[in-house]
């Protein structure tokens, strides 16, 4: 069983940064697609950002161009930089890991494994 635990979350000022990580335990080293998530009170989970195996990154929109996603094999861990931050970036970001592609999953409901979450907050 993979899990997988946040941090790095808190408060900061428009146009400041942050880095999250997530780090991984248990059989991770068949764990293929991570992602970053985020939600807000009323909205569905959207995904931020996406890295597989073979080095494969996806943004979503908002973030690219701000947003870095990296992972570190040795230390099993995941990365998220962000620069920029704007208010829109408040959420309660999530880290996620499944064993398939990240290409062929179309709905954060289909990831298998998910961190507990940890709070941006950003004001203007």
């Amino acid at each position: 069983q993979v899990q997988l635990a946040e941090s790095g979350g808190g408060s900061v000022q428009s146009g400041g940064s942050l880095q999250l990580s997530c780090a991984a335990s248990g059989y991770s080293y068949s764990t293929y697609c991570r992602a970053w998530f985020r939600q807000t009170p009323g909205k569905e989970r959207e995904e931020v950002a996406s890295i597989d195996g073979d080095g494969n990154i996806n943004y979503a929109n908002s973030v690219k161009g701000r947003f870095t996603i990296s992972r570190d094999a040795a230390k099993n861990t995941l990365y998220l930089q962000m620069n920029s931050l704007e208010p829109e970036d408040t959420a309660l970001y999530y880290c996620a890991a499944d064993h398939k592609y990240c290409s062929d999953l179309r709905s954060w409901s289909e990831y298998r494994y998910w961190g507990q979450g940890t709070q941006v907050n950003v004001s203007s």
